[in-house]
């Protein structure tokens, strides 16, 4: 979740990266939000081939919750990237 903030910071602070340039921070979100669900799935069935022995289960319900936030703020960023990308070639 903290990728699309961190791009946003670098490019504030940076003299040599641009908002446009950071928006490879969206990609990352994304990758960064399927690889939590993904993990997340993994956990769970993990605890369900344990027999719930294996602890972990309010972790996996976490990183679940979190990987999807990470997911949707990632499609919103790229929604709003694209929505500004057609007003730019259309305002003319």
């Amino acid at each position: 979740m903290a990728a699309i903030p961190a791009g946003v910071v670098l490019a504030r602070e940076s003299q040599r990266v641009t908002l446009v340039d950071a928006t490879g921070s969206i990609a990352v979100a994304l990758l960064l939000g399927w690889g939590a669900i993904i993990f997340a799935r993994r956990a769970r069935e993990h605890i369900q081939l344990t027999l719930g022995r294996a602890t972990g289960e309010r972790a996996a319900r976490t990183g679940r919750l979190l990987g999807t936030l990470g997911v949707l703020l990632g499609l919103t960023a790229a929604l709003a990237v694209a929505f500004w990308g057609l007003l730019t070639l259309f305002a003319d």
